[in-house]
């Protein structure tokens, strides 16, 4: 019997390593000299995947978001997971956003991995969408690494994974 061979297509941040750019960006920050004696916060939730950016003008708060922006780079995170808030007014004088950190495929982000697998026509490869993840399966291994490249020529508007190969 013929073995079938399969990966999952997924996404997702490494929630330590925001940790860590979040951290590098409050040390940075306090010794910039246009951030001295101003309002500035950081605050990271794992729990809700969500950083919190607050001060108190907007030329600081598009420095601060691309000081945080670079930090990530840095440590690998996928800036294309970032789900980027629109700046708003809070209380006095401050601004807020409010940063989402994609950790999942969406159904939709689902759906246009697998209908990109099936538009492809490679022989013998199914996509199924179990959950927030796609199993891409087939009996040839050469076809599954047509559908990664496949894959990462397309634009889904989040960083993919693939793993979970067998």
């Amino acid at each position: 019997m013929a073995s079938t061979y399969s990966f999952d297509v997924t996404t997702s941040v490494d929630l330590q390593e925001v940790d860590n750019a979040v951290n590098q960006t409050q040390k940075e920050i306090a010794q910039r000299f246009d951030f001295k004696g101003a309002l500035v916060e950081i605050e990271f939730k794992r729990t809700d995947s969500i950083v919190n950016l607050a001060t108190d003008s907007d030329m600081r708060m598009e420095a601060l978001f691309d000081a945080l922006r670079g930090k990530l780079i840095k440590r690998g995170v996928p800036v294309k997971n970032l789900e980027i808030g629109d700046v708003k007014p809070g209380g006095g004088d401050v601004l807020r956003r409010e940063i989402k950190l994609k950790m999942a495929l969406d159904s939709d982000q689902a759906k246009k991995v697998s209908a990109t697998i099936k538009d492809a026509k490679l022989k013998k490869v199914t996509a199924s969408i179990q959950g927030d993840q796609v199993r891409v399966s087939s009996p040839d291994k050469d076809a599954l690494q047509d559908a990664i490249s496949v894959l990462r020529k397309a634009d889904f508007e989040v960083e993919l994974q693939f793993g979970n190969f067998r």
